[in-house]
């Protein structure tokens, strides 16, 4: 296989010095190490990537101070806009990255997709994207469900596995609640969703925050319903790993993120830092994520399509640090009337 790879990423005569270091932060599955290692040998330079569970350890890792500033990395569209208001992105030069023209043409629209642009300036390039619908065991649950509502289903206690995210799940539950606007909540209903994930809790499993964890604990503990966070990426892992698993987007509809790749300001190595992300996009690059993650990429169409499925693209929310702060008051186990 790696042979394989090598030739489909095309090494060719190094373009830097040896001794050029790149720090990448990303999510798993987006940098593995074949993929590394080609464009190592390409580009004669060292690259150490990092990888983050959650929104939250992303951000922490941005700010940590026992870790080398990073060069590029890998967030949601909604997150890009909260690093560039904070100033920790630089623009991009589209010229430097040509394979952006092999992208369909709904990703090469970037004016169009919010948080990518800043003031006529472009901050980061779509990579891939996901629903984060929800997953069943078919053998427990042979017609698939309706709701996310079902997670909370008493029949299913103790089978049910959540992603540990502040974010997502006051956005997901305030959709299956029917709120009109999941990342702008009031207080009130901030305090109404709080007192439905503290429900949520006493049904769950456990929380999970890899996909590969995620995988594990469905298949050791019989799993029937799942939150599924990294959406088709998860469902391709509980399959290879036997588990008879279907994925449906809620009645209410579905969370969906499309990640992409950044430079920071702090980037030391700018012209390798461009290089890294024209080569994510290179089709044998973005291709392996498909057939390896199960994740759709930005340069061809999905095999299986959701056109009539009701996506909601994540978008920057009313106060991080309030819903975090509950969040840790939730898993903690606090009671309701506590909110």
């Amino acid at each position: 296989m790696g042979a394989v790879l090598c030739a489909g990423f095309g090494a060719t005569t190094p373009a830097v010095a040896a001794d050029k270091v790149l720090h990448v932060l990303a999510w798993p599955g987006y940098a593995d190490p074949d993929v590394v290692k080609a464009f190592e040998a390409r580009y004669d330079a060292k690259v150490e990537v990092t990888l983050v569970d959650s929104d939250e350890a992303l951000w922490a890792q941005m700010h940590s101070k026992d870790t080398p500033p990073f060069d590029v990395l890998a967030a949601n569209t909604a997150e890009v806009r909260r690093y560039t208001k904070a100033n920790l992105l630089a623009p991009l030069d589209l010229a430097s990255l040509p394979n952006t023209k092999k992208q369909l043409p709904r990703f090469q629209a970037l004016g169009s997709i919010d948080g990518l642009t800043s003031a006529g300036k472009v901050y980061a390039i779509p990579f891939t994207y996901s629903s984060m619908g929800l997953i069943y065991d078919r053998r427990q649950i042979p017609v698939a469900p309706h709701s996310m509502l079902e997670l909370w289903n008493p029949r299913y206690r103790g089978k049910v596995l959540d992603f540990n995210s502040a974010q997502h799940n006051f956005s997901f539950t305030a959709l299956a609640l029917g709120y009109p606007h999941p990342f702008q909540l009031d207080s009130v209903q901030m305090r109404e969703i709080a007192h439905k994930l503290v429900d949520l809790r006493r049904n769950l499993l456990t929380y999970y925050t890899l996909p590969e964890e995620a995988t594990a604990f469905f298949i050791q503990h019989n799993v029937a319903l799942m939150f599924g966070n990294y959406g088709t990426q998860q469902v391709e892992l509980l399959r290879r790993a036997g588990a008879d698993v279907g994925y449906v987007i809620p009645d209410e509809g579905a969370l969906a993120w499309l990640d992409c790749w950044a430079m920071t300001r702090s980037a030391g190595d700018k012209p390798l830092a461009l290089a890294w992300i024209n080569y994510m996009l290179e089709p044998g690059v973005s291709g392996l994520l498909t057939q390896r993650q199960g994740l759709a990429n930005t340069l061809t169409e999905p095999a299986e399509g959701s056109a009539n499925a009701h996506i909601v693209w994540i978008s920057p929310v009313e106060d991080i640090e309030r819903r975090e702060k509950l969040w840790v008051r939730i898993v903690s186990g606090a009671r309701s009337e506590r909110f």
